[in-house]
């Protein structure tokens, strides 16, 4: 059972979402992950949305690039939280994605992360914390993780200072 369903727009967009896959599999929740396209296969984007709900979804992530109507016609679709990651491209530099994602009509959300990589890293963890609502265990992995980030700051502070110091 996927609790999370992550779409990407195509196979190229492979490398931009493969943290995403990382930290959900470090916070041991699991996903589905399959290549699909708004445009020219919505009959299959609506069955993978189907069968995920099916398959017990709670949230969507869909990444694409250019006129990037994925995380749109996936929302279109489900009631379910949909996570749009517009992925950078030659042309426009992913503006074009970008905007594709976040103008949605009023009604249809969705929640929008930066371009790339790193806003498929947050992705995953905006699933990891809707789903976090309803599970105490994976929110208290995510408190545990973000105890870690803010103690690494602190390390980094420390080595920083000393370094200057010694000089």
């Amino acid at each position: 059972m996927s609790r999370v369903a992550i779409f990407i727009g195509s196979d190229s967009d492979s490398d931009v979402i493969q943290e995403a896959c990382r930290i959900l599999e470090d916070f041991g929740v699991p996903f589905s992950l399959d290549v699909t396209s708004a445009h020219r296969s919505p009959d299959r984007t609506l069955r993978l949305v189907r069968r995920a709900e099916k398959e017990g979804a709670a949230v969507f992530i869909a990444a694409a690039g250019k006129a990037a109507h994925l995380a749109g016609v996936v929302a279109a679709h489900t009631l379910k939280p949909v996570i749009g990651v517009p992925v950078e491209s030659a042309g426009l530099g992913g503006l074009d994605a970008l905007l594709s994602t976040v103008q949605m009509p009023k009604g249809v959300p969705v929640s929008t992360m930066a371009l790339g990589k790193t806003g498929a890293a947050n992705a995953a963890y905006l699933a990891v914390q809707i789903l976090g609502l309803s599970d105490p265990a994976l929110r208290d992995k995510l408190s545990r993780h973000r105890e870690d980030m803010a103690a690494a700051v602190e390390d980094s502070s420390r080595a920083l200072r000393e370094k200057r110091r010694r000089a």
